[in-house]
């Protein structure tokens, strides 16, 4: 056996670093995480000095032992797990697990190496360098397990008792559901203005532009200066006959810098808005990239380490990227000197690289081959946004005209003009909700000119909402609060789903009922461990806990005295108190109690806050006076199981028909038959898929030997085998920005098909 023990996470690494380091060490991997918390109360001994029990993780036990057994045959042990406060920990736990199994002896050394690429150079170096465990990263990341474990097994059994089974609370989750909620309350509270904006239509040749006014009888025109279409008209009329001279015209040279190299954060971000990807799917996809694939008979990392704060570039890459800017590009995209970034991030592990490529010379084209398509987009963003940020500035002209159309009216005009793409030609960043920016092209106009007046109109304008987050700006608005790790983010989102506390509509976040009666408990009876301010605060501490300026200790006695005792206080909430929310109204049945909004298992309703003594109830929509006060009865038949009366009943999914003897009888069956695809149900090869609608009202296909299968899908199948991986199913999509493309329904294949590309802009706004 080999005298050299190297010790991965992953065992997609442990071939590559073979290669790398040859027939002197053996490679093993833990599998991940090896010790967890024991799930259950008292895994965290708040009475001596936060003690920890761990145990190993059921299905890593196997992995476990067979480290233990290699390091019996080993000399030197390398703790090469991830370079981050999470890998620090396995390492920790691993010599934790050795030392309880008496390993720890003066014939074997235990040193720990980190790389932040697998290269053959960063994997040589990391080894030939190695070091200790840091213990701070191991305290820091102690110290946030016991916080979420604490939080965790507080709060969560007060959910189940005060609002249902299954639901959960968290540190950096509960947080996040503020943030949804506090945004639904805001579009539901927000009352829309009118204001109108007055326009001319002139052109100078063969030239047509538009300009907008901006100033009114010797006065600068706010947003709602003009409140009506009267006051529009009345300038209009005002201004009717009148000629137009340009007064100013204002020019200036524009540049446009590069957007830094990815960090974790923004690398969610730009996954989401320019891929699609859901933050679970990029993370996950990033992994792979950096893990590595076989290319060419090699197996490469294509990428450097996946989380972290950092945009900054190792000098060696940055030479790289220089010398690739120099071959491939003209000699005025090549600054003078690197571009370099700086972190905005406060909390950024500045000892981490941004994310790059392991080499810019391995273009996205020449590793598409061996890439799903996943991969691909995701690798192809990663490479373009790395080289873009090492290219010269864009630059533009930009031009501003004043036009003043008789005594009283000014109207400016812009325009923009791209002189130089620079870094524009490789890369540009997106945003979630884009302004659009004016680009128009303007004649060649002096001060003097005279214009004519081709048309003179007025447009209707309202005030928007604020908008639902997206994953990315919900991604974005965490980090710039400081909650939390952008590396816990996907699974922060994950798990809001997962407890269905929030659904995405059209790529925005909406929370269910159940999201808001938690969101309201906690925000209401536990504001300070919910607060935006206070959870930024304490990751702070721990940041600090990590560079060795705190104890851990102590910032875990200081969040525990004060969440204790506000647990304890509110373990006496009754049900009703959590969840219902009485209104001014008597109830139009008994006539004697009030009416509640309460939350059910299919979402909140009004019902008598006397049941079961009165079983009224109605939509939390329904109008008072029209809601029916007794169920509505199907006419001319019976159940088929009992006989008794069938009522149409409001559920989960919306109307459907149940028998009247409920729960005596759970016959149950569709308001409306559900359309059936014809399409063979590709896992269970028994049923067919057909079209149901979701509890939101979103069409969705499923088996319909549901619950026996419980195989689903978004968008509508077609009965044809996907040409890459042989599923049996394939699925119709269309999107505005893509067009209608066949799409493999799983997730790690990948494979498109366009079958008709997007509507051409004079047809989309014809159909809008």
């Amino acid at each position: 056996m080999p005298a050299n023990l190297l010790i991965v996470e992953s065992p997609s690494k442990a071939k590559t670093l073979l290669k790398y380091l040859g027939k002197d060490f053996q490679i093993l991997a833990s599998y991940g995480h090896v010790r967890g918390l024991v799930r259950k109360d008292g895994s965290v001994d708040t009475e001596n000095d936060f003690k920890m029990k761990y145990q190993v993780i059921e299905r890593n036990k196997k992995h476990v032992d067979a480290l233990v057994a290699a390091v019996k045959d080993a000399t030197n042990i390398f703790l090469a797990t991830d370079p981050d406060r999470e890998g620090e920990a396995i390492s920790w736990h691993i010599m934790e697990i050795l030392r309880s199994k008496k390993l720890l002896t003066a014939s074997r050394t235990f040193k720990r190496v980190v790389f932040h690429e697998i290269t053959e150079t960063a994997v040589l170096n990391a080894v030939a360098n190695p070091r200790d465990i840091d213990s701070d990263l191991v305290n820091a990341q102690q110290a946030r397990s016991a916080l979420d474990y604490l939080v965790g097994f507080n709060l969560s059994p007060l959910l189940w008792r005060k609002v249902r089974s299954g639901l959960s609370a968290g540190r950096v989750q509960s947080p996040a559901l503020r943030l949804i909620c506090e945004r639904e309350i805001e579009i539901r509270a927000f009352n829309s203005q009118e204001y109108w904006s007055v326009h001319l239509d002139t052109h100078q040749g063969r030239s047509k532009f538009g300009a907008k006014l901006t100033q009114w009888q010797g006065k600068k025109l706010e947003q709602f200066d003009i409140p009506d279409a009267g006051t529009q008209e009345r300038i209009l009329d005002a201004l009717s006959g009148q000629s137009a001279e340009i007064q100013s015209v204002d020019k200036k040279k524009k540049s446009r810098s590069a957007a830094a190299p990815f960090t974790t954060s923004t690398l969610q971000q730009e996954a989401v808005r320019k891929l699609g990807m859901t933050t679970d799917r990029a993370m996950r996809t990033a992994q792979q990239l950096y893990e590595g694939m076989s290319i060419g008979g090699e197996t490469v990392g294509l990428i450097t380490y996946m989380r972290t704060d950092s945009v900054a570039l190792a000098n060696d890459a940055l030479d790289e990227i220089r010398a690739y800017i120099g071959e491939k590009f003209e000699k005025e995209y090549l600054p003078g000197s690197p571009v370099i970034f700086k972190n905005k991030a406060k909390n950024a592990q500045e000892a981490h690289e941004a994310i790059r490529p392991t080499s810019i010379y391995r273009s996205p084209d020449a590793v598409k081959a061996y890439l799903t398509a996943d991969q691909f987009k995701l690798y192809q963003m990663i490479w373009k946004r790395t080289l873009a940020s090492q290219i010269a500035a864009a630059k533009f002209d930009t031009v501003a005209v004043d036009i003043a159309v008789g005594p009283d009216a000014i109207f400016r005009a812009t325009g923009q003009t791209l002189v130089f793409p620079g870094f524009i030609a490789v890369y540009q960043e997106d945003t979630d909700d884009e302004e659009e920016e004016d680009e128009a092209r303007l004649p060649v106009l002096n001060v003097g000119d005279k214009l004519p007046v081709d048309k003179l109109s007025g447009e209707q304008h309202f005030t928007q909402p604020p908008p639902r987050f997206t994953e990315a700006s919900l991604v974005k608005s965490l980090e710039e609060f400081g909650i939390g790790r952008p590396s816990t983010y996907a699974s922060t989102i994950k798990t809001l789903k997962d407890r269905e506390y929030v659904i995405l509509d059209k790529k925005r976040f909406t929370p269910t009922d159940t999201g808001e009666v938690v969101n309201k408990f906690l925000t209401e009876h536990f504001t300070q461990y919910v607060d935006y301010n206070f959870t930024a605060k304490l990751e702070d501490k721990l940041d600090e806990i990590s560079t060795g300026k705190r104890d851990w200790i102590p910032v875990l006695a200081d969040f525990w005295k004060g969440f204790h005792k506000q647990c304890e206080e509110k373990a006496g909430l009754s049900r009703k108190e959590v969840t219902q929310e009485e209104m001014d109204e008597d109830c139009p049945k008994c006539g004697v109690a009030k009416l509640a909004i309460r939350l059910g298992k299919r979402g909140r309703f009004i019902g008598c806050t006397t049941y079961p003594e009165c079983d009224y109830t109605r939509n939390l929509g329904d109008d008072a006076d029209t809601a029916p006060t007794e169920p509505e009865v199907v006419p001319d038949r019976t159940c088929p199981k009992c006989e008794s009366v069938l009522h149409i009943k409001v559920g989960r999914y919306g109307k459907f028909i149940g028998c009247s003897a409920y729960p005596k009888c759970k016959h149950i069956e569709p308001l409306e038959k559900p359309r059936d695809t014809g399409v063979e149900c590709p896992e269970c090869k028994k049923g067919s898929l057909i079209e149901r609608k979701s509890r939101y009202g979103k069409l969705f296909y499923s088996c319909n030997t549901y619950p026996d299968c419980k195989y689903a899908t978004w968008n509508p199948p077609v009965a044809e085998c996907c040409p890459q991986c042989k599923w049996p199913v394939m699925t119709i999509k269309v999107t505005k920005r893509r067009g209608t493309e066949k799409v493999c329904p799983q997730k790690e294949c990948g494979y498109v098909e366009v079958i008709e590309g997007p509507a051409p802009k004079a047809e989309k706004a014809e159909a809008e």
